[in-house]
C-alpha cells in the first residue's frame, strides 16, 4: 500500500464521523446555544447546526444525520414552533446533510452550492480513506443551487450564503447572518481541533487559510462564529485557528519543496506545539501531518 491507503486507511475509523451502522443515536443530546439575534447553534452527532429564528419561521444551515431529524426537530421547536422552511447545505458529507431526505420529504427547502448537488448525485469515494460514499436519493438532493452567493431576506435578517475557493471541498459556503452578526463557517473552521482537506473533493488548505482570511476581514470583537465541529467561537478563536494552519502548512511546505519524505516530516513533529490544543479531535496530529503532505504534495 501506497502512504495514500495506508496508513491513512488505518486512521479512517478515528478520522471520519462514526458510521451510521456503529453510532447510536438513540444516546445522542441535541444540546442548543444561542448564538446571536434569533440564531443559535446546536450540537448533537456530525457538524453542527445554525439556525435563524422568528416570526417567518426556520432556516437552518445543515442538518447532521437522519436519525437525529426528530430530535432536531424537537430541540428547534422548544424555542420556536414554526416550521421549517429552508435547509442550507454548507457542503456535501453526510454527517452536515444526513437529514435532508427527511426534511426534503416534509417539504422543506434545500439550498446549496452547485457543487454540493452535483457530489450527492453520484457515489463519491473518499481516496484519502478509501471510502466509498453513494449517491443521495433524489428528495436529499438540494432543489435550489447556487454558484456564487445567495441571500435570504428573512426574520429580520439578511442571511447571505457565500461560496469559497476550495478549502474543506470544492462546495464550501460559509453563511454570514448580517444583522445578528454570528457566521456559519461549516467545516472550514474546526474549533478546537485540526481539519480535515478531503483532497478527493477537491479540497485544499490554501482555501482553508483563505476561508479564514476572509471572515477574519468581515468579523469584529462581538462576532460569534459557529465551527463545523467544536464549541461555539469568535474571532480571536478563528485568528488563532489560522495561525496554526499557516505555521503548519508553511513547515510541511518547505520540506515537501526539500524533498523529504513522509516519514521524515512526520519524525520532525511540524505540529508538536500546537498538538495540546488541536491534537484532540479525530484528527490526529499524524494524520494532520498526512493529509497535509498529500495536499501540498500534489501542487509541487
Amino acid at each position: 500500500m501506497s502512504w495514500r491507503s495506508g496508513s491513512l486507511l488505518v486512521a479512517a475509523l478515528a478520522a471520519l464521523p462514526t458510521t451510521l451502522a456503529a453510532q447510536n443515536f438513540d444516546t445522542v443530546q441535541v444540546r442548543t446555544v444561542k448564538a446571536g439575534d434569533g440564531v443559535y447553534m446546536l450540537q448533537g452527532a456530525g457538524g453542527n447546526i445554525g439556525v435563524s429564528s422568528g416570526a417567518d419561521g426556520v432556516i437552518i444551515v445543515d442538518d447532521q444525520y437522519a436519525p437525529l431529524t426528530d430530535k432536531i426537530k424537537a430541540a428547534i421547536a422548544a424555542f420556536n414552533p414554526g416550521p421549517i422552511r429552508f435547509v442550507l447545505n454548507t457542503h456535501w458529507h453526510s454527517d452536515h446533510t444526513g437529514g435532508n431526505e427527511n426534511l426534503g420529504k416534509s417539504g422543506v427547502v434545500i439550498v446549496a452550492h452547485e457543487n454540493v448537488r452535483r457530489r450527492m448525485s453520484a457515489e463519491q469515494f473518499i481516496t484519502s480513506f478509501a471510502q466509498a460514499v453513494p449517491a443521495s436519493p433524489p428528495s436529499a438532493l438540494p432543489v435550489v443551487t447556487f454558484t456564487d452567493t445567495v441571500t435570504f431576506y428573512y426574520n429580520g435578517d439578511s442571511i447571505t450564503a457565500f461560496h469559497v475557493p476550495p478549502a474543506h471541498t470544492d462546495g464550501d459556503v460559509i453563511v454570514w447572518f448580517r444583522h445578528a452578526n454570528v457566521v456559519h463557517m461549516g467545516d472550514t473552521f474546526f474549533n478546537g481541533r485540526y481539519p480535515l482537506v478531503d483532497v478527493a473533493s477537491g479540497g485544499a488548505s490554501s482555501g482553508l487559510i483563505g476561508a479564514a482570511d476572509r471572515v477574519l476581514a468581515m468579523a469584529d470583537a462581538n462576532t460569534k462564529i459557529i465551527p463545523g465541529h467544536g464549541p461555539l467561537g469568535d474571532r480571536v478563536a478563528l485568528q488563532a485557528y489560522r495561525t496554526m494552519l499557516v505555521t503548519v502548512r508553511d513547515r510541511i511546505k518547505q520540506a515537501v519543496a526539500a524533498g523529504r519524505t513522509l516519514a521524515q516530516v512526520q519524525a520532525a513533529k511540524p505540529t508538536a506545539e500546537f498538538d495540546a490544543v488541536w491534537g484532540n479531535g479525530r484528527i490526529t496530529p499524524t494524520l494532520f501531518v498526512e493529509i497535509l503532505y498529500q495536499d501540498l504534495g500534489r501542487r509541487n
